[in-house]
């Protein structure tokens, strides 16, 4: 497990390494434009802050916490995470690492459900959250702040339905308030534990969740954190088999698919001295069979465990006992499935990005080249020639870079263009626009808490977010296209092949817009009624819908802002080289014509130029060689 995850990081740092050798090289040979300068810098930042997520989910009691303290933390020589009988983790817990924090368990408190932000919203509010150290060299001190995930507290019923956590309507709930009309809820919203373990260090982030009711009731991981996981293990119990509960759950919010796998625990329950092995063996093979057909899933995908025993043979070194837990199977099945498949995602990627990278640096090489070319056929062409047809070459370069300056007097016009649609491109992505579509749902909701007006509400805020993007799609098309004919003007007037400008599309946006609603929808289906508290939790669900649109938004205007900055790059850096072209032609005739220079110092300079430049595409191709090998190396070839 351990060597799995250093390996992917050396495959990261490999081409993380590579890309960085070749935009050295790019900006040595001065081939480095503000856009591939952009799109390497970006590739950089994804691969330093890639992440591999994996979410435990399970009702309590089915050894949840166990299961992660015996995969993860054996090391440490006890139980990390609190496992007991009864609820250990009563609000979701983030495990990972992050260099730039102290180690440390920052807790969110359960108030902040009664604001109109969701978890998202503050997790860079630093005032938010209860920050407590955490002594990593003191494995008991680490066990006991852990603790804190497990503390609860005693609350009015009224103050438990404004967080949207007591529903009048559920029997079960009704059960639970005590004498003084109390009801017990989690003290902390959710919890991030920032601590330097080799496994976090690499990337990993763990998510421990609370029982199958916390699915229902905290948007945060019912949109969020659980449907982007890499990896999920949904644990059931032997002892208790496939509930009712467990197959909603799975059905509504987990699903067969990539990375999704489920774990059947506490196995040692059905061991029995009295029993031949094969005899028990049977019967969690039986056990296997029957919860595959209730989730309908392949049986390939249900693990029996017991994470109990695992825990223990790995802290006592018990290899027998670590066997027959066949924990290991998990394991090896998690991050062998895991791992590659991140990695497939992360290649796909990046092997896009560099055949941008190489179609860019080759143009600009290119239109080196061939303006050396010229201007050596230029001079080749001046060999024999007298006084006269010298001057008349002065003069018909001086007439070209009139032309020349005329052309950028025209794309001026192209400018104002492109100016103007750049703000009626903003005026449908801003972050101001979203803003008042979410103001808009949340006046409505406080109007009317009937089912049909609460669902319309949400409905129009998906309908006109889609529609935004939508017209925003077609500013970007109308802006490609305008810079695409002034690419082409220059590339006619000039003779200078030029790459097209980049592409820009809100598509994969808009897709995930529509995977919040489809979250949303199967929370909220359009059949049921809504009661009182469940109005309360759809407008807590609406809170993290905003967040999660609101972040969509923000990364597409990111994404704009840099495009717009980056779509005339390759023109300008044309416009750039052209014209030094001709100031180099003109000074280079006028030089000859004065007779500064002889004919032939100027050819040779030149053809040193050219040799120069074809090194240059050389050294650039062993880069990008490099890099594509890099991109492509497997696991083995890294140790």
């Amino acid at each position: 497990m351990m060597r799995d995850l250093e390996q992917y990081s050396a495959w990261r740092q490999g081409v993380a390494a590579a890309l960085r050798a070749y935009r050295d090289g790019a900006q040595a040979a001065e081939l480095l434009d503000a856009a591939t300068a952009q799109r390497i810098d970006r590739t950089l930042a994804r691969l330093a802050d890639d992440k591999l997520s994996v979410a435990f989910v399970a009702e309590f009691s089915r050894g949840k916490s166990e299961l992660i303290n015996a995969i993860f933390f054996a090391d440490y020589g006890q139980r990390i995470l609190p496992s007991a009988a009864g609820r250990t983790t009563m609000c979701p817990t983030e495990l990972l690492y992050d260099p730039a924090q102290p180690a440390s368990i920052r807790l969110l408190p359960i108030e902040t459900r009664a604001a109109n932000l969701s978890t998202s919203d503050y997790r860079d509010d630093p005032r938010a959250w209860t920050v407590l150290p955490l002594n990593v060299d003191a494995a008991a001190d680490m066990h006991e702040a852990f603790r804190q995930v497990s503390q609860t507290r005693a609350v009015p019923v009224d103050e438990a339905r404004r967080y949207g956590l007591y529903d009048p309507d559920d029997p079960d709930l009704a059960a639970t308030v005590d004498d003084a009309g109390m009801v017990e809820i989690s003290r902390w919203r959710h919890a991030i534990i920032n601590f330097p373990h080799p496994l976090l260090k690499q990337g990993l982030v763990i998510l421990d969740t609370p029982g199958l009711n916390a699915i229902g009731t905290e948007p945060e991981l019912t949109l969020n954190l659980i449907p982007h996981a890499h990896a999920v293990l949904f644990i059931l119990a032997a002892d208790t088999g496939v509930t009712k509960s467990d197959i909603e759950v799975w059905r509504e919010h987990i699903g067969a698919g990539a990375g999704r796998m489920v774990v059947l625990n506490k196995i040692d329950g059905m061991w029995d001295p009295l029993r031949s092995e094969a005899e028990v063996d049977g019967e969690i093979a039986r056990q296997r069979a029957h919860a595959a057909q209730l989730l309908a899933v392949d049986e390939r995908q249900v693990f029996p465990v017991s994470a109990h025993k695992a825990l223990v043979a790995k802290i006592t070194g018990d290899a027998a006992l670590l066997e027959r837990s066949r924990v290991g199977r998990l394991e090896q099945a998690l991050f062998g499935e895991l791992i590659p498949a991140k990695r497939d995602i992360v290649r796909r990627r990046l092997a896009e990005d560099l055949g941008a990278l190489n179609g860019a640096q080759g143009a600009m090489l290119a239109a080196k080249q061939r303006g050396i070319a010229e201007q050596l056929h230029e001079l080749n062409s001046l060999r024999g020639k007298n006084q006269n047809v010298i001057a008349h070459m002065v003069r018909r370069v001086e007439a070209e870079k009139k032309e020349f300056e005329a052309g950028l007097f025209r794309m001026q016009a192209a400018r104002t263009t492109f100016t103007r649609l750049s703000t009626e491109l903003y005026g449908t992505l801003g972050m101001d626009v979203l803003r008042d579509h979410v103001l808009q749902v949340r006046e409505a909701m406080a109007r009317s808490h009937w089912s049909a007006g609460l669902r319309e509400a949400v409905r129009m805020f998906f309908d006109s977010v889609q529609a935004e993007l939508e017209e925003s799609d077609r500013k970007a098309v109308e802006i490609r296209t305008t810079m695409e004919a002034v690419y082409r003007q220059f590339s006619a007037e000039h003779g200078v092949a030029l790459p097209p400008p980049p592409q820009f599309a809100l598509a994969k946006y808009r897709a995930q817009v529509s995977d919040i609603e489809l979250l949303y929808q199967k929370q909220f289906g359009t059949a049921a009624m809504l009661t009182t508290s469940r109005a309360v939790l759809m407008e807590r669900f609406f809170d993290t819908i905003a967040s999660q649109v609101k972040r969509c938004f923000k990364a597409a205007n990111a994404e704009c802002e840099s495009w717009l900055k980056v779509i005339m790059a390759p023109l300008e850096a044309q416009v750039r080289q052209h014209r030094e072209q001709l100031k180099g032609r003109q000074a280079s005739i006028g030089r000859i014509h004065d007779a500064a220079d002889t004919l032939e110092q100027k050819i040779d300079a030149f053809e040193r130029t050219q040799q120069a430049l074809e090194r240059q595409k050389e050294r650039l191709a062993a880069l990008a060689g490099a890099i594509a090998a890099a991109i492509e190396a497997e696991p083995a070839a890294l140790d």
